[in-house]
């Protein structure tokens, strides 16, 4: 790990320089807001040396120089909504806000594009893509309160990923300010582009790690004017589990397959205070189908409702808002049942998706906290929380240790990846060195020290260097 040097008296002047002295925060009692992002779990809390606020890319830019000139390290936050830590300055160092950059620039309906700030909301890019009668099909469950440079900086998925994509899907280009303090554009408004590197995709995903998103270009899509969410219950997992693959074959094309286990179902009608059908016993499986014609949409849906009834459904529903409310609950329904949880995903090839659900859900049950399962189950994302409960610290440590040793071998043994959309962070460091080949490692790593030779740029996240 590099070695830094403390953000002293001197470099809060030249901050304050940079991007204003109200845009400079010290005071304690403001630092404690930033020591930690979604985690609960307070041994990965640490307290920056100073929050910033810029409010251009000029001013980041500049920030960036000054990370460089003075060797201390910059931890980039957006809504402060990561599930790997990615948002924790685990090396102190300054916390870098880009919530002041939050405009909606310039939103084109015939091109079908909006350029945005990239502390603009996402439910806001939403909604007035919308009100254009466009789509941005970026959706991730956080997208009431999540930036969209955030969504970019990890590649958001979400609810819509298995018609759209992630969020890398949804962009033609970033501004960028480099590990270096360069102001760059990578990508452009093209469907194809064989021109050198694809910069753009690169920094998608990057976590932080090799460069400053400050704007972006989105793609929008035609907004269909038609759709339909079902709610198919099943009191029995694996039938659940088994519809998946059904829907997916039968050519459907839905724009999400959501599976929420009984544990999920519980814990968010009580968040949530309310009492959907089977909430003693229902597995839900949420799946939403859009299309431009009525017809399509009506044959679509008498398909899917054979499908389900036929794999043992005992109620096949139309999923109003209370469903998506309760999915979109799972995360903060966690905290009735334990203050402290790990919610960790895995991604794997879409026909492993239904067996991989089952042997999480199997190997659970030799461990002594208590595991909770959802999935995004149309693009082969699966999502488990682990809920400690009473537990011991040092049990807690040393038996979560082992379950992860077990999916994750399972995971990769299958052709998975350790995360499908909530990084790597803090939190899957040594995994990361685990399970990743030793060619693709290093090329990864060569990448950072190339382009951030101080390692200035979200250090301790992502890559161990």
């Amino acid at each position: 790990m590099s070695e830094y040097k403390p953000v002293t008296n001197e470099v809060i002047e030249a901050l304050k320089a940079a991007v204003g002295s109200e845009y400079v925060l010290t005071e304690p009692e403001k630092l404690d807001a930033y020591k930690t992002d979604e985690e609960t779990n307070p041994h990965y809390f640490h307290l920056p040396e100073a929050v910033v606020l810029p409010g251009s890319a000029e001013e980041v830019a500049a920030v960036v120089k000054l990370a460089n000139q003075y060797k201390f390290p910059i931890t980039v936050r957006s809504a402060g909504t990561s599930l790997a830590g990615g948002a924790i300055p685990v090396c102190g160092g300054i916390v870098l806000l880009l919530e002041r950059l939050n405009k909606i620039l310039e939103v084109n309906h015939d091109a079908m594009y909006m350029v945005v700030e990239a502390g603009a909301l996402t439910k806001e890019i939403q909604e007035i893509a919308n009100k254009e009668g466009l789509l941005y099909a970026g959706d991730p469950c956080s997208a009431d309160s999540c930036l969209i440079g955030g969504n970019i900086a990890t590649n958001a998925g979400g609810n819509k990923a298995v018609r759209y994509g992630t969020t890398r899907n949804q962009v033609y280009a970033v501004e960028v300010v480099t590990p270096t303090g360069d102001i760059v554009e990578m990508g452009a408004r093209l469907q194809k582009k064989t021109t050198g590197y694809c910069l753009e995709q690169l920094l998608i995903g990057s976590e932080g790690t090799l460069g400053i998103i400050t704007k972006a270009t989105l793609k929008l899509q035609p907004l269909p004017p038609y759709r339909f969410d079902l709610l198919a219950i099943f009191t029995e997992v694996e039938k659940a589990i088994d519809i998946v693959p059904k829907v997916i074959k039968a050519g459907i094309t839905p724009t999400s397959v959501e599976f929420m286990d009984n544990s999920f179902v519980r814990s968010t009608n009580d968040y949530c205070e309310s009492r959907l059908p089977h909430y003693e016993d229902g597995n839900y499986v949420i799946i939403t189908v859009e299309t431009f014609s009525e017809d399509e949409l009506d044959s679509k849906m008498e398909v899917l409702d054979t499908l389900c009834s036929e794999n043992g459904a005992v109620e096949v529903l139309e999923a109003d808002e209370r469903v998506w409310k309760l999915r979109r609950s799972c995360q903060e329904s966690v905290r009735i049942i334990s203050l402290v949880s790990i919610t960790d995903d895995l991604v794997v090839p879409l026909d492993k998706i239904a067996e991989t659900i089952k042997f999480v859900m199997e190997t659970g049950k030799k461990y002594p906290f208590k595991v909770m399962t959802l999935a995004h189950a149309g693009d082969g994302n699966l999502h488990f929380v682990l809920c400690k409960c009473e537990l011991a610290d040092e049990v807690w440590e040393k038996e979560v240790a082992k379950f992860h040793a077990e999916v994750y071998e399972y995971a990769y043994g299958i052709g998975g990846r350790l995360s499908g959309e909530h990084g790597i962070g803090v939190k899957k460091l040594e995994e990361l060195e685990t399970y990743t080949a030793p060619g693709e490692l290093l090329v990864m790593k060569t990448i950072k020290k190339a382009m951030d030779p101080n390692n200035i740029l979200n250090p301790g996240k992502l890559l161990k260097i």
